[in-house]
């Protein structure tokens, strides 16, 4: 607060340099929120309409609602009943029965933190000339194990083309708002952090014109996504406390899973080969409305994560409906996220546990 920079200023540079850093990308780029790391992302890579995305619908709606940002169509591609995450193979049979080039992309969602096999889809993406976008909002400091047995953490930009990151409260690192798009090409940096402001030009190197010293130039129309000084000087010792999070994130989950196993938890798909970083624990269970309802006159808030994108009202006007996916319908008849944060106690923690487990008793 004592600084010469309160909006955009050295603070935010340093920022990102720390995150690329500890995600392991060559750049990153701060921006305002995660939803502006969305729409800068499906710019940059000049989506259009008339253009055909892939998604998943178990996601909050920002993931998709960028596609629609730029005129271009979703096309919906149900979950994997096992692991929650886009079926991979019901992406290759979409890909399959369309003329090659029909689709533009595909956006990955590491949902609840469990990190995609980018590895797979990349190699899918790259026979059908496709790119990625990967969602990781719910997994900073996530990883999965490729086929070289190298730990390959979710934004490090190995396999997707750009992956974005939301700063909001309930995220792993909270800057009050805030985003960020991490890539390891350098000409999509250049382009996003000119889309962020503006469109403008400070790079001298890149001007089409050049009249002095105090010149700027709009090469093209962009938007004031920035992020300030202040917000990222909170994100930099929020990442200082990134992995005393991650592990206390994780031993709140090995406690519910001891206890919940009966209840199809996500962390029984997890494995061996995958770096959950659990910004959800997530239990299939019967009687879903009635232990929610049971559970907030205990002062216990659960939550359900998410209501099908593509039964939303916008979506349905394009002819979306019920049946049309499945998967994803009969999970989210059944899907209750329970309390998850680092400063849960072990004695919150065991109300929560018991008060569930006496419910169905």
């Amino acid at each position: 607060m004592k600084s010469d920079n309160l909006t955009q200023g050295p603070t935010v540079e340093l920022f990102e340099q720390a995150f690329a850093q500890y995600v392991g990308s060559q750049y990153a780029v701060a921006v305002s929120n995660g939803t502006a790391a969305l729409h800068l992302c499906a710019l940059a890579l000049d989506l259009k309409p008339g253009d055909k995305v892939i998604s998943t619908p178990l996601t909050f709606v920002a993931t998709i609602n960028c596609i629609r940002y730029c005129g271009a169509d979703i096309d919906f591609v149900d979950i994997d009943p096992d692991t929650y995450m886009l079926d991979i193979a019901l992406v290759r049979s979409k890909l399959s029965a369309a003329p090659k080039g029909t689709y533009k992309g595909i956006i990955v969602v590491d949902f609840a933190g469990f990190a995609a096999d980018l590895e797979a889809f990349k190699s899918l993406a790259d026979e059908y000339g496709c790119w990625i976008i990967e969602d990781a909002c719910h997994a900073p400091g996530g990883f999965f194990i490729d086929s070289q047995g190298t730990q390959q953490h979710c934004g490090n930009g190995n396999f997707a083309n750009l992956a974005i990151f939301s700063f909001h409260p309930v995220k792993h690192i909270a800057t009050g708002e805030g985003g960020m798009i991490t890539t390891n090409d350098k000409a999509l940096y250049n382009r996003l952090r000119m889309l962020r402001t503006h469109g403008i030009q400070q790079d001298k190197d890149l001007y089409q014109f050049n009249h002095g010293i105090w010149y700027y130039e709009m090469q093209e129309l962009g938007f004031n996504y920035r992020l300030s000084d202040i917000n990222a000087a909170l994100g930099l010792s929020q990442l200082q406390r990134a992995a005393q999070g991650m592990e206390k994130r994780r031993e709140i989950a090995a406690e519910y899973k001891k206890n919940f196993d009966q209840f199809r938890p996500i962390a029984k798909q997890t494995g061996q080969l995958f770096g959950h970083a659990y910004h959800l624990y997530i239990i299939e269970i019967a009687n879903r409305d009635e232990l929610i309802a049971h559970l907030r006159t205990l002062d216990i808030w659960a939550q359900v994560h998410y209501i099908p994108a593509h039964l939303m009202p916008y979506y349905r006007a394009f002819g979306w409906k019920e049946g049309d996916l499945p998967v994803v319908e009969a999970y989210y008849q059944r899907c209750l996220s329970i309390p998850m944060y680092p400063s849960l106690l072990a004695e919150e923690q065991h109300f929560v546990i018991q008060s569930i487990l006496a419910f169905y008793d």
